[in-house]
């Protein structure tokens, strides 16, 4: 991440964070034309449209005081969506048992790209169960992409998600 997007993570976590939220990234186009802040809500239940537009006029106002960006940009707010990114150490706990893909910014036993069933996180390595059976171990420190692929298992824990979060209500 370039410091930009951390002095932006710095200035609006605080807002999202005060509102019930969790930042799970900020990321740049790569015209440098929008700015994406991906929050969830903390206690994991469903974002709507409602809260991503809430959670965008607070941030708008905070990033208009920060300035942090010398050009134009456009500010998304957004949630992971069922096929989300891993961006966070809890990430992949949570997680584990799902199939996801990694790139890796260097090659880690001849490879930069790996495919297979998150087994989780252990002191800064990524345990990944691969298509072949066997068992890949990435730093985490090398990981330049990791999202979960979509999967019916992975619908089903999001239906059963979204099912008790409206029993709640």
């Amino acid at each position: 991440m370039t410091e930009i997007l951390r002095r932006i993570e710095d200035i609006v976590a605080p807002t999202i964070v005060g509102m019930g939220y969790e930042l799970v990234r900020v990321a740049m186009s790569r015209g440098g034309g929008t700015l994406q802040i991906m929050v969830e809500p903390a206690g994991g239940g469903p974002m709507d449209v409602e809260a991503c537009a809430t959670l965008s006029r607070a941030l708008s106002a905070v990033l208009d005081v920060e300035d942090p960006l010398p050009n134009a940009y456009t500010l998304e707010v957004s949630s992971p969506g069922i096929d989300r990114p891993l961006t966070r150490e809890k990430d992949y706990a949570r997680w584990a048992g799902h199939l996801a893909r990694f790139e890796t910014t260097e090659p880690i036993e001849g490879r930069r790209r790996f495919k297979g069933a998150l087994l989780g996180l252990e002191n800064g390595t990524v345990r990944l169960k691969l298509e072949d059976g066997k068992e890949a171990l990435v730093p985490l420190a090398v990981v330049s992409r990791a999202k979960l692929e979509l999967t019916d298992a992975l619908l089903d824990e999001h239906r059963r998600a979204q099912e008790g979060a409206e029993q709640s209500h």
